[in-house]
């Protein structure tokens, strides 16, 4: 068990999940363009480099023209259903409760339009001392930018904060920023890859992260 200041969220995979959702705007997004759907779980496997590396594996082999319009379509239809499914995981509000003396903050490469729209829907934006997208900074995950943001924001040491993520980008921002990470594997990225990169800690269940830090 180690100390920290500050916890820093991931959101899709790690606070919430939001997979159908996502997939539901891109298949809307395909059939407007009279393009076939794809399956729910390759959708899943595209989350986590930020819209627009989405859409392009959406459309791949489209052309750019057609992907360009694209990312306008699929922002009106995730606007309109981004809280349809999308809750917390269970116990993530119990954690979040555990650890309500300690800073917290979402640094995600989802745009902060989306992510914004999410916390207020879900009622939650009290519980969190910062919320950040992948368009806060000039650069998404794995780049540190938006982790060392957070850091400066709330004028916490590195080493004092910790990255809890469900993917590998969220495990080498935390390492290039200087904060210890902490991979999920509960969410959307797979187990083997995450232990690929070597993260500091791993939980495989959200109710275990008390036990990790104090």
């Amino acid at each position: 068990m180690i100390s920290v200041d500050l916890l820093i969220f991931d959101l899709d995979g790690t606070l919430a999940d939001t997979k159908d959702d996502i997939a539901t705007a891109v298949n809307l997004t395909l059939r407007d363009f009279d393009l076939p759907p794809k399956e729910p779980a390759t959708i899943y496997g595209y989350v986590g480099d930020g819209v627009r590396k989405l859409l392009q594996k959406a459309f791949e082999g489209q052309s750019q023209g057609l992907y360009e319009q694209a990312l306008k379509v699929f922002r009106e239809h995730y606007l309109a259903h981004l809280l349809d499914t999308t809750q917390f995981y269970p116990g993530i509000r119990e954690v979040l409760e555990h650890f309500k003396n300690k800073k917290k903050a979402i640094a995600t490469n989802k745009p902060y339009e989306y992510t914004s729209n999410i916390i207020d829907g879900l009622g939650v934006r009290s519980l969190f001392d910062l919320v950040l997208g992948g368009d806060s900074t000039l650069h998404l995950k794995p780049h540190p930018a938006i982790v060392k943001e957070v850091l400066g924001r709330l004028g916490i040491e590195g080493e004092r904060a910790i990255m809890i993520g469900d993917g590998v980008n969220d495990i080498l921002a935390a390492r290039m920023a200087g904060t210890k990470s902490c991979a999920v594997g509960y969410g959307l990225g797979r187990v083997e890859d995450l232990l690929a990169v070597d993260p500091d800690f791993f939980c495989e269940n959200v109710r275990d992260l008390p036990r990790l830090f104090c």
